[in-house]
């Protein structure tokens, strides 16, 4: 099972730590190491690291993996839009929980679903697509959004050559509007991580770092590992291969991000324990939340628990810190028409933290999409039970969380003040 493909069941605690499955996961295993406290004097730079392409930034990540049969692609299938790829999605052959809003491209593909409420075609766009990409980068920069993390899971497989076509149309989109970019490597369930990330990132993804747009930091490329230390058998490396991996990225001049759990800093629950030494290797630390907070509340519990010790930690130790903002699970109900996220945005701004990454750009199997999504029962297909963005009774308009991602961006380059009330109205 793809780690962000199928939404799990949340049991939100106290502090909204969520338990599911593969990304959501977090598993309540015990175990702590103590965290020694790092001051000045210790051979550490605690300088911060100036601003650059992820440094005072927000970055969305970006999945460019939806599919369609007769798109021209490698795969050649539904990839992602349907549980099994070779047949079209259908209400019984379904991967996603939220309904694209496709008026923005020129070319969609058919599926099985009842015609939309309006009466217009059931249809689903292709990450493939060159027309398709170049909008959704279009709407990066339209928007006021930084940059993109491709993700790159395991290239091996059926999968490799569509992933290997995404890494180009994503430069050629990013260097024609003006939008950053940098590979997000995700080792979930990937057995000979070590070696084969080492090889894909030599023979295939370092030539990305001569274009233009391609992130860089501190002078270096940036590259982002997501999964290490999570505490579950798809993510089973030890502290010293991880410690390996990153120095060899770190060896060849990159700027390394990690994509880590919730609990990295108390390593507990979704962490694995004794793997501090792991995490304090990385440049910047980007810890996960998807599945662990759902409403403003529990922002606020993470903010004061959390997020602060977190903040604390990397700042004595030279680490640039990069929390995770989410616009919350539309099927869910978590959205409060943006006031989930905007908290958020708030939190982290007051907090302090060095960059922002937004999960998802373009994740509809999740529903935690910023992307264009139906904004309301007219733009879905009918009988289908989606959720529109007009949910709880507000009504948002199709970008309504492409511009709150706008203005959050601007708070948090202070460019507007600081404020915990929302100043994005979900209707232009």
């Amino acid at each position: 099972m793809m780690r962000k493909t199928f939404k799990s069941l949340l049991i939100i605690t106290m502090f909204g730590i969520a338990f599911g499955c593969s990304k959501k996961k977090d598993t309540g295993a015990g175990g702590t190491d103590p965290v020694v406290p790092v001051t000045p004097g210790d051979g550490i730079d605690h300088t911060p690291s100036p601003v650059g392409d992820v440094v005072g930034k927000v970055v969305v990540g970006y999945q460019g993996w939806f599919a369609a049969i007769g798109d021209g692609s490698p795969i050649n299938r539904y990839w992602h839009w349907s549980n099994t790829w070779e047949q079209k999605p259908s209400p019984t052959n379904t991967a996603i929980h939220a309904w694209p809003d496709v008026r923005d491209y020129t070319t969609t593909f058919p599926t099985d679903y009842e015609n939309l409420n309006n009466g217009q075609p059931a249809n689903v766009f292709s990450s493939f697509t060159d027309q398709t990409i170049n909008t959704q980068f279009k709407w990066m920069k339209d928007y006021g959004i930084d940059g993109a993390a491709l993700q790159r899971f395991n290239p091996s497989g059926l999968e490799g050559p569509v992933r290997d076509a995404m890494a180009a149309k994503v430069k050629t989109a990013a260097e024609a509007n003006g939008v950053k970019f940098y590979i997000m490597y995700d080792v979930s369930g990937w057995t000979n991580m070590k070696t084969e990330m080492e090889a894909d990132w030599t023979n295939k993804m370092s030539v990305y770092t001569s274009s233009s747009a391609y992130a860089k930091q501190n002078g270096k490329p940036v590259v982002c590992i997501w999964g290490f230390g999570f505490n579950d058998s798809n993510h089973a490396f030890s502290a010293d291969d991880c410690v390996a991996v990153i120095k060899w990225f770190q060896g060849k001049g990159l700027y390394v991000i990690g994509g880590v759990p919730t609990n990295w800093l108390k390593q507990e629950s979704d962490s694995r324990p004794q793997f501090l030494s792991a995490y304090k290797q990385f440049d910047m630390l980007s810890p996960w939340m998807v599945g662990r907070i759902g409403n403003a509340n529990q922002s606020d519990g993470f903010f004061v628990n959390t997020n602060k010790a977190d903040q604390a930690y990397c700042n004595a130790n030279g680490i640039d810190y990069q929390p995770c903002i989410l616009p919350g699970d539309l099927g869910a109900h978590q959205r409060a028409h943006g006031d989930f996220m905007w908290r958020q945005f708030y939190n982290m701004t007051r907090l302090g933290a060095q960059g922002i990454y937004i999960s998802m750009f373009d994740e509809y199997n999740e529903s935690n999409q910023i992307a264009k999504t139906a904004e309301s029962q007219d733009f879905v297909p009918k009988n289908s039970g989606f959720v529109s963005l007009d949910e709880d009774g507000t009504k948002c308009s199709s970008d309504y969380y492409l511009r709150l991602t706008g203005d959050g961006a601007k708070m948090f380059k202070k460019i507007t003040p600081l404020t915990a009330t929302r100043p994005t109205s979900p209707m232009l």
